[in-house]
C-alpha cells in the first residue's frame, strides 16, 4: 500500500510541477512579449493627443504617396488606428498559447490538407486555418465592439498568399516585440540617462533641442510611418488589413538607419532588431 501510494503522490506532485511550469512559461512570455505593446500604448496617449495635434510637427497625419504611405488619416484618425492596432495585438499575444494550441490542430489537420503554391515569396505550404481564423475574429471583434468606429479594414489573412498557413502567423506575430521592445527600451534609456550622464544631456540639447522633442520625434516618426500602409508590393498584402499593421512596422525597421535620430538609437545600445542589448 505504501508503494502504490508514495507512486500517486509522486505523480500528483509531477503534475503540480508540470502546472506551475507551464505557468512561468506563460507570465515569461507575457512579460516578453505583451509588455512592450501596453509600454507602446502608455507613450501613445502620454506624448500625444486624439483631438488634435500639438503642432504640425508632432501631428500623427499622413497622406498617400508622401513618406511611402498608402493611407490618408487626419491626426485623430491616425491615432486611433495606432491605439486600435496595439490594443488588438495586445489582445492576440494576451491570447497566444490558445491561439497556438489551436495552431497546432489545423496545421495537424485530416479535413484541410495543404497545397504547395508559389505565393511571390516562394513555394509555401498553403492551408487553410479555421481554428485560428475563428478565434481571430472573435478577438477582434472584442477589440472593435470596445471602439466608437473602427479605423482601416477588418480583413484577416489566412491561408492564402499572404498568411499561407497557421505557422505563418503564429511566427507573424511573435515579431511584435522584437519591433516594439527595441524602440521602447531605447526611449526609457535615453530618457533614464538624459539627466544623469552628462555627454547624454549634451548630445540631446545640442542636436534635438531638448530630451521631449527627441522622444516625441522618434515616436511620431513611428506612429506615422510604422502604421501607414507600406510594406508590400500592392494595397491588397499590406494596406489597414489586420496583418497589414504588421507588414508595415516591419517596413519602418528596415528604414531605421536612415532616420535623423539613429544615432540616439546607437548611443542607446541599439544594435539591431534582431539583437538588442542595453
Amino acid at each position: 500500500q505504501m508503494c502504490i501510494r508514495d507512486r500517486w503522490y509522486q505523480r500528483r506532485v509531477r503534475e503540480v510541477e508540470l502546472v506551475l511550469n507551464s505557468l512561468g512559461d506563460n507570465r515569461s512570455f507575457l512579460l516578453e512579449n505583451l509588455v512592450p505593446v501596453q509600454d507602446m500604448l502608455a507613450l501613445l496617449r502620454r506624448f500625444f493627443k486624439p483631438s488634435a495635434a500639438e503642432c504640425d510637427e508632432f501631428s500623427l497625419a499622413i497622406a498617400d504617396g508622401e513618406g511611402g504611405a498608402r493611407l490618408t488619416h487626419s491626426h485623430e484618425r491616425q491615432y486611433r488606428y495606432v491605439e486600435q492596432s496595439l490594443r488588438l495585438w495586445a489582445e492576440i499575444l494576451g491570447n497566444f498559447f490558445e491561439l497556438w494550441w489551436l495552431a497546432d490542430r489545423d496545421l495537424l489537420s485530416d479535413t484541410h490538407r495543404y497545397e504547395l503554391s508559389d505565393t511571390g515569396q516562394g513555394n509555401h505550404r498553403v492551408q487553410p486555418a479555421p481554428l485560428v481564423e475563428r478565434r481571430m475574429r472573435q478577438l477582434l471583434a472584442k477589440v472593435q465592439a470596445e471602439t466608437d468606429e473602427w479605423v482601416g479594414s477588418s480583413v484577416v489573412h489566412l491561408g492564402d498568399r499572404n498568411v499561407p498557413n497557421a505557422l505563418h502567423f503564429i511566427d507573424k506575430y511573435t515579431q511584435v516585440a522584437r519591433i516594439l521592445a527595441p524602440i521602447v527600451t531605447t526611449l526609457t534609456w535615453l530618457e533614464r540617462n538624459y539627466e544623469t550622464k552628462l555627454r547624454v544631456e549634451k548630445y540631446v540639447d545640442e542636436t534635438f533641442g531638448s530630451i521631449e522633442r527627441l522622444l516625441k520625434l522618434i515616436l511620431t516618426d513611428f506612429f506615422r510611418y510604422a502604421f501607414d500602409g507600406s510594406g508590400a508590393d500592392n494595397f491588397f498584402q499590406a494596406g489597414s488589413c489586420v496583418d497589414g499593421r504588421l507588414t508595415s512596422a516591419w517596413n519602418w525597421c528596415n528604414q531605421i538607419e536612415s532616420k535623423p535620430f539613429y544615432p540616439a538609437f546607437v548611443l542607446a545600445g541599439f544594435a539591431s532588431f534582431d539583437g538588442f542589448a542595453a
